[in-house]
């Protein structure tokens, strides 16, 4: 197993952006590259604006990267996307690094 890889997530994360699963939208040389490597870490430090759809998506890519065994981590997370899990109480779902 290698090191994690990092994708550095930018602009806004909302209902306006968001229209694909994350691993979807993969290619398969992507999915193969996060399977050997076992973890990834979202940085979310030039997202912009986010909303519910923004923790869903987020939510559904944890789930859609565990089934692959591909373990996610978030670090810079956006203050509103911490206050709508709270909200939602899933903030002891996320997996912030």
């Amino acid at each position: 197993m290698s090191d994690k890889q990092a994708i550095e997530l930018t602009g806004a994360l909302d209902r306006h952006t968001l229209s694909q699963e994350w691993w979807a939208s993969l290619a398969a040389e992507q999915q193969q590259r996060l399977r050997a490597t076992g973890h990834c870490e979202f940085d979310f430090k030039a997202v912009e604006r986010v909303d519910s759809a923004g923790l869903a998506w987020t939510l559904n890519a944890i789930r859609d990267a565990n089934a692959q065994g591909v373990k996610i981590t978030l670090c810079n997370l956006p203050e509103k996307m911490l206050k709508l899990a709270n909200i939602s109480e899933l903030d002891d779902v996320l997996p912030v690094a």
